[in-house]
């Protein structure tokens, strides 16, 4: 029984360190990389579809990303929809592909970033303890249905805690790892 519940808490801990590295991976760095594109979708034929599913994202350089997509018809819906969003960039547009300058960040821009590296890591960081919180609460439900006995319940929630310290130092290393990145000239 407690064993289910502690699969179920790692599993939901593992997904919010998932998001928590994908949500880090769109903050841009001043480095070009496709990432960034990750939320962008475009009009195919009325449906909304994801940006790398109709064209091939490359990053030649280290200031440069290219779009090529496979249909040119749709240029004018890619540079539209990378108007619309909020990356950032200007799409150049030479009616082959599109090309994205990335700008160097000021010092000021990088500090924003690392605030907003900061908040995204801590609402990971939240999730994790969310996650223990509903973990406890189903082995003290156990406890008092009597399921497990007194023994258990303390031992389980000894395991609980140190998969959460385990889940929040992975969020921190990610975390510091991005930070460190965007500081980097």
């Amino acid at each position: 029984m407690t064993a289910d519940v502690i699969q179920k808490m790692k599993a939901l801990m593992e997904k919010s360190v998932e998001n928590t590295k994908a949500e880090l991976s769109k903050l841009r760095t001043g480095r070009a990389s496709t990432a960034i594109l990750d939320g962008i979708k475009i009009d195919y034929y009325g449906n909304p579809t994801v940006l790398s599913q109709v064209a091939t994202l490359s990053a030649p350089e280290a200031r440069l990303i290219v779009i090529q997509p496979w249909e040119v018809s749709i240029l004018k819906e890619i540079e539209t929809a990378i108007q619309k969003s909020d990356i950032g960039l200007n799409p150049m547009n030479d009616g082959k592909v599109i090309r994205l300058k990335v700008p160097d960040l000021t010092e000021e821009r990088r500090k924003d970033l690392v605030k907003v590296a900061k908040k995204i890591a801590e609402e990971g960081r939240v999730s994790v303890r969310l996650h223990r919180r509903e973990a406890n609460d189903k082995i003290k439900d156990l406890l008092k249905d009597k399921k497990i006995t007194e023994d258990e319940n303390k031992k389980t929630s000894d395991q609980i805690q140190k998969l959460t310290d385990e889940y929040i130092g992975k969020i921190d290393t990610v975390a510091n790892a991005k930070e460190k990145d965007i500081l980097t000239i």
